[in-house]
């Protein structure tokens, strides 16, 4: 069993965040969990992870900012901004030492943390983590062709110049681009253009990495790079796609807190 304080907003930075917190009644002893979401998600996005470790652990959810019911972040972040968004919100909730799950971006989040403050991490968890330079194919460098004339179109022809770029920009544009508010489309530039490889052998905490083995937004083979760069990390490949998480729920929570609860 577990009980939950439910939701709350806090002010962490400056920006104010939506928080889950939940305690389980009989706890495994173990360090606090806490769980990031991926882009253009939110706490819900996470909830099976949240439920199926919350009966043995002490979990924290959040809606990173620009997400969910959280504030926007006052300027672009970067990875390391959010790294260290993290951190503050686990100062404000008396979190000295905590383990980390983290999907996609959240994932993206947890590497940078765990490099640049290991002292703060036990153990942690990604799932389909986000910031690997994919490979990229032909047709994408016409796509930022098109998106840069459009840029350029709506720079200097006024009204009809803006109508021309917004109609370029949903020919060649991804839906999380589209979806995003004008400041956070800007985020998401700085994001997508970074390559946090060079953190991850200075991740010394141990890390497992959970795969779907049919997920096209971070496929299979960046699982396997960070296997084999971050110094303790295991491998466990699903049977399913980007949010293999949530699909084999019930297997994916057995592993993790097999994972987090051990001595």
């Amino acid at each position: 069993m577990s009980s939950v304080t439910g939701d709350s907003k806090l002010q962490v930075g400056g920006v104010g965040v939506r928080v889950r917190h939940v305690r389980p009644d009989a706890p495994a002893g173990a360090p606090p969990v806490l769980v990031l979401h991926g882009w253009g998600a939110s706490i819900e996005a996470v909830a099976s992870i949240v439920d199926g470790l919350a009966g043995r652990l002490e979990v924290v959810a959040v809606d990173l900012p620009g997400f969910g019911e959280s504030a926007e972040p006052p300027e672009p972040w970067d990875a390391a901004a959010y790294a260290r968004f993290a951190l503050a919100l686990a100062d404000e909730l008396g979190l000295e030492r905590f383990s980390l799950v983290g999907h996609s971006h959240g994932g993206r989040t947890g590497i940078v943390v765990a490099a640049t403050a290991p002292e703060r991490l036990a153990r942690m968890v990604l799932t389909g983590a986000a910031g690997l330079t994919p490979k990229r194919k032909p047709s994408y460098y016409g796509r930022v062709a098109v998106a840069k004339t459009g840029r350029a179109i709506g720079a200097v022809g006024g009204a009809p110049g803006r109508r021309l770029q917004d109609r370029l920009r949903r020919r060649v544009a991804s839906q999380d681009w589209l979806d995003a508010s004008e400041s956070m489309r800007a985020t998401f530039r700085l994001l997508i253009g970074e390559d946090i490889s060079p953190y991850l052998p200075r991740v010394p905490v141990p890390t497992l990495l959970v795969w779907g083995s049919r997920d096209e937004d971070t496929p299979l083979w960046m699982g396997r790079r960070m296997e084999a760069e971050i110094p303790d990390a295991g491998l466990v490949v699903l049977d399913g796609g980007h949010y293999a998480y949530a699909e084999r729920a019930a297997e994916f929570n057995r592993i993790a807190a097999h994972f987090l609860t051990e001595a």
